[in-house]
């Protein structure tokens, strides 16, 4: 697993510190212990473009696939936004 972790630690570095502390966070919290659906929710939510990630962060809107929209609402709720 620790070879995979530091695949997606450098796929969590998204340009701005903000974003990459958000879902740096959910990697180094949340990652080891969910289950492989929500996993691979967090897999596919870091290809998606910052701009929908930093809207979804904020409320505005949220992304179709239910796993993606776990890992938002979990950092929304971990960082109260």
């Amino acid at each position: 697993m620790d070879a995979e972790i530091k695949r997606l630690r450098w796929r969590c570095r998204r340009g701005t510190r903000e974003l990459d502390q958000l879902v740096g966070w959910w990697l180094d919290e949340r990652y080891p212990a969910a289950d492989a659906e929500l996993r691979q929710g967090f897999v596919n939510l870091l290809e998606q473009q910052d701009p929908d990630l930093w809207n979804w962060i904020l409320g505005n809107g949220s992304p179709d696939d239910l796993q993606q929209a776990r890992v938002i609402n979990e950092i929304r709720a971990r960082n109260r936004i």
